[in-house]
């Protein structure tokens, strides 16, 4: 039963991976790799997770890595961070994962890669063009504003 907080994800596994689990501690959810992947240094591929999920409507789920991830296998996240909205919904809209090879590893089947969370979704914008904006500027790019 959800509560006010509570959503619910329906899931589809491909492979036979580890289901996911809820988490107590924490706002992220861990995801697993569907099969055994060797890469070598200087390498990317393409990692399935091994899922597909139903998001709730109006949220969508953003991808990233473990902090164990690059320590433990030397690959890094292709694209910094993953966007899954919740249209990417379909039997056989499996969720994946773009990595890249910073030395030559071995991933074993059911390894958690990467975690996601969901997040709502960006409301409508709208853009009003203006001459000049209200706010003192803080001294370019990279700055506090400090001197």
């Amino acid at each position: 039963m959800e509560t006010v907080n509570t959503k619910t994800i329906k899931i589809k596994y491909h492979s036979d991976i580890d289901k996911i689990q809820p988490i107590s501690i924490g706002n992220w959810v861990d995801l697993r790799i569907d099969s055994d992947v060797m890469l070598m240094k200087g390498e990317s591929a393409i990692l399935s997770l091994g899922v597909s999920m139903k998001l709730p409507k109006g949220f969508e789920a953003h991808i990233a890595p473990r902090s164990s991830t690059f320590k433990n296998w030397g690959i890094i996240q292709t694209n910094g961070i993953g966007i899954v909205d919740d249209s990417y919904s379909g039997n056989d809209d499996i969720w994946k994962m773009g990595v890249y090879a910073t030395r030559d590893t071995y991933i074993e089947k059911n390894s958690r890669v990467c975690q996601f969370r969901i997040m709502e979704i960006q409301p409508d914008l709208v853009f009003d063009e203006v001459d000049s904006l209200d706010d003192v500027s803080r001294g370019g790019f990279g700055s506090t504003g400090v001197k």
